[in-house]
């Protein structure tokens, strides 16, 4: 058996190695986790300022209006529903579904005060846009109706 010279910087390596694929597994994209049997999916997402308003697009594709809740507390907007498969096929000859069905929540904190009563929410094409008019104070919470 032959002798090895033990090396703190060795060891520190090792551990440094454990922490990265830790934080990997940790911070995995969503859609990757359905793989190891996650049952939820989160719509992907883009915030900005445009024209004195918070911006909020959601991809939602393949949902109806209806089936879709949009709501605000405080400074933070949910967005919520679930997409039902429409009848499931028993037929053989499927190798891979990629498809996603099942809830799905996804809450937004907002970057600053918005006006509750001014909220609109528009879905259209598989995205559902929420314009939140800035304000001064915070907001309290309301249920937002998806034209």
């Amino acid at each position: 058996m032959a002798l090895t010279r033990w090396s703190p910087f060795t060891e520190m390596s090792r551990l440094r190695d454990e922490m990265e694929r830790m934080m990997d597994r940790f911070f995995e994209l969503p859609e990757r986790r359905a793989e190891f049997g996650a049952t939820m999916w989160v719509p992907s997402i883009d915030v900005y300022d445009r024209d004195g308003n918070v911006v909020v697009e959601a991809e939602l594709p393949g949902m109806k209006r209806e089936e879709v809740e949009v709501t605000l507390e405080d400074s933070t907007l949910t967005i919520s529903g679930e997409m039902k498969r429409e009848a499931e096929k028993k037929e053989e000859g499927y190798y891979r579904s990629e498809r996603r069905y099942g809830r799905f929540m996804r809450s937004i904190p907002l970057p600053t005060p918005v006006k509750a009563n001014e909220v609109k929410a528009k879905f259209e094409d598989g995205v559902l846009k929420v314009t939140l008019p800035k304000a001064e104070e915070a907001a309290h919470g309301k249920r937002v109706p998806v034209e």
